[in-house]
């Protein structure tokens, strides 16, 4: 009995000293706070960072720029004034510090007044000013701006033809080669170009001229141009082939600064070539690679290019899965990268001399990463971790967290880990897939099921945390992220599987980890849906062609009919390489196409998209929810006026969010929506 009692004192004494955290609910979405960068001081002694800090109501985001010391372990606030810092560096010393911020709706460069506490402006172009780049010499930036052709880097001559152009009574495009949009924009004759800037003397000169993209356009994996470690040359990415909506040939080019001399390195290549970074001891250049033309999911390689003997050699041709982001270790000139790996984006450490790939962290979703002589600086991500800015001591390899922006907000809030579940897919193979349980799980409970087919297709759920993982955990749904044939990071022939055959092997996936995941006893196997965006809306929407077995849909920037897809996207490349040509000259189109199947039609659905989507235009999710309409199928569409082929961050996803939590509400059963829908389209929710 005293036992009894003295378990039960006990028991209540740890609930009043760690009371139970809630659910994660839309609104707390909006209390992260995260580092979008960071950049480490020539001395290593000082780290600066940036902190964003989301509003809900607002729709923006606050940014303010924080350094540390990273002996003391003390930060001060770096005062830039009114307006957003991004894009910040270092120069050649700890005195020297620059950022970037928009002035009279330009960007410029700043260089930050250690004693006086204040910027002061460098730069006042209405070129604006992107992705800038120091030479190692401290005297040049490299910057990336649009310009004319014919107005090289004249302000006035590109400001007079910019305002014609927009504000005259003729408005049209104007074509006569494809790729004539892209993104979210159409072509209007400007093209991005590479300037330098004395720093000394204020001058700005276009060392790109002429009609082609330097660098070429890319998503992530760094900077398309660097410096030599003599400042005497720049090496830049450009793709200067004919046709570039149907091309992949992004090429290095070294350009001489002083002669202006310039020659193509990796011509032998008609794959893409890009990201090149200078080593240490300016002996070679290091590069990513691959090596098929016109498929942009062929895995990237670590290459180098001997400045003396002009001879290229592939270092990771035995590291089968793709590589992201390369950095050279100042002192040993070891090349540190990290690479998509199960679930994962780890950090590797490679010899350039032997080929020797050795990890360094692993279990780890790395945002970002930057290296001192004897440590690393990263960001990283979990499921249930917000970003955080951390160190590794690569002596005794021990981590420690920097930052803990989230502090208060993971002391509240339940915030859900991913469990790893392999399940038997087609043929037998294993498929990895990340399982996130709702606040509160009981076992002996039955819980409806989200299952969310990841876009790319050649791409991977991490085990990283974002704002769904947690949303739909947090109102009462099992949340599952398969990586089914088709992901990056289980090897290059997996990755390569889903060519050719986008409605088999990986939607058999998709069934068998359904049919599997009925058996769990606290799965509810009448209340599954499944969701996706981009390949993942399609593979949902083609999941509408051929079972019955979802309660629900949703389609978010899916394609439907392959063949108008084709018609109206704008790289060519991918739909003919993974569709195996034209829809003239391929059955694909019409094999793997939703939209021949409609009579099968029956799943309710909601269908989201962006009318400034140019990659998979609105219109195809128009036909479809015209084809749902006509069919008397219950289906909802929501088109973002603003967006491209995803939402933007703080003024759409809250309503992508809710119309979501809205949907499976009315089909799953989970818990109701924070919102009325219709009421944060008005933007009379906040009010």
């Amino acid at each position: 009995m005293h036992i009894l009692k003295t378990l039960t004192m006990l028991a209540l004494c740890t609930v009043m000293l760690f009371p139970q955290k809630r659910a994660f609910r839309l609104d707390d979405l909006y209390k992260v706070k995260s580092i979008p960068a960071f950049s480490l001081s020539p001395s290593e002694k000082l780290v600066a960072y940036s902190v964003s800090t989301p509003n809900l109501k607002t729709g923006r985001s606050k940014t303010v720029l924080l350094m540390m010391n990273l002996r003391e372990m003390v930060n001060d606030t770096v005062q830039t004034g009114t307006g957003t810092p991004y894009s910040f560096f270092w120069g050649t010393s700890d005195a020297e510090f620059y950022y970037m911020k928009t002035v009279e709706g330009y960007p410029q460069l700043f260089q930050y007044d250690f004693e006086a506490k204040e910027g002061k402006q460098l730069t006042d172009t209405k070129l604006g000013i992107g992705e800038p780049v120091l030479s190692p010499d401290g005297k040049t930036i490299a910057f990336m701006a649009e310009t004319y052709p014919e107005c090289a880097e004249d302000d006035s001559c590109n400001e007079r033809i910019a305002n014609a152009a927009a504000d005259g009574p003729i408005q049209a495009y104007y074509a006569n080669d494809l790729l004539f949009r892209h993104w979210t924009s159409y072509f209007e004759g400007k093209y991005n170009q590479i300037f330098t800037l004395d720093l000394a003397s204020g001058t700005i000169k276009n060392v790109t001229p002429g009609p082609h993209n330097s660098p070429v356009f890319m998503l992530g994996g760094g900077v398309g141009y660097n410096f030599s470690q003599d400042s005497k040359y720049l090496c830049f990415a450009s793709n200067r082939d004919k046709d570039q909506a149907l091309s992949t040939n992004s090429d290095l080019w070294m350009l001489e600064l002083a002669t202006g001399k310039l020659v193509n390195i990796t011509a032998e290549n008609k794959a893409w070539d890009g990201t090149p970074t200078f080593s240490p001891d300016g002996s070679f250049l290091a590069f990513r690679k691959q090596i098929t033309p016109r498929y942009e999911s062929d895995r990237f390689r670590i290459a180098k290019f001997d400045l003396k003997t002009n001879q290229i050699t592939t270092l990771t041709e035995n590291f089968d899965n793709w590589v992201d982001d390369i950095l050279f270790h100042p002192s040993t000139g070891d090349i540190l990268f990290t690479a998509q790996e199960k679930g994962y984006r780890p950090i590797y450490r490679l010899n350039p001399s032997t080929g020797e790939t050795k990890l360094v962290i692993g279990e780890r979703s790395i945002d970002a990463f930057q290296s001192g002589k004897d440590f690393l600086l990263y960001t990283y991500r979990l499921n249930h971790k917000p970003s955080e800015l951390y160190i590794l001591d690569l002596n005794t390899k021990k981590e420690s967290q920097l930052t803990n922006l989230n502090q208060e907000l993971t002391d509240q809030v339940d915030l859900r880990p991913a469990e790893s579940m392999w399940i038997n897919g087609s043929q037998g193979t294993p498929i990895h897939c990340f399982v996130v349980k709702p606040h509160g799980f009981d076992p002996s409970k039955k819980y409806p099921v989200v299952i969310n087919i990841h876009g790319g297709p050649q791409s991977q759920w991490q085990d990283a945390f974002r704002g769904d993982n947690q949303m739909y955990s947090g109102y009462g749904y099992i949340y599952v992220l398969p990586n089914t044939h088709g992901s990056t990071g289980y090897g290059q022939a997996f990755t390569a599987q889903i060519s050719g055959d986008w409605g088999g092997r990986n939607l058999q996936d998709v069934m068998l980890i359904t049919d599997s995941l009925s058996k769990l006893p606290y799965v509810d196997a009448d209340r599954i849906g499944a969701m996706g965006w981009s390949y993942g809306g399609y593979a949902v929407n083609y999941l509408q062609a051929t079972t019955k077995r979802f309660k629900c849909f949703a389609s978010m920037m899916g394609l439907y009919n392959l063949t108008s897809f084709w018609g109206t996207t704008e790289e060519l490349w991918f739909p003919e390489w993974d569709l195996k040509g034209t829809p003239y000259t391929s059955e694909l189109y019409k094999k793997f196409s939703p939209s021949e199947y409609m009579t099968n039609f029956s799943t309710p659905t909601l269908i989201v998209t962006g009318e400034k989507d140019y990659r998979v235009s609105y219109t195809q999710s128009l036909e479809y929810f015209t084809a749902l309409q006509r069919m008397g199928i219950d289906s909802r569409l929501i088109v973002f006026k603003n967006d491209g082929h995803w939402p933007a961050g703080l003024r759409s996803m809250p309503l992508y969010y809710n119309a979501h939590l809205e949907w499976f509400h009315k089909y799953l059963g989970g818990e109701p929506a924070p919102y009325d829908t219709e009421t944060m389209r008005r933007n009379l929710a906040f009010e």
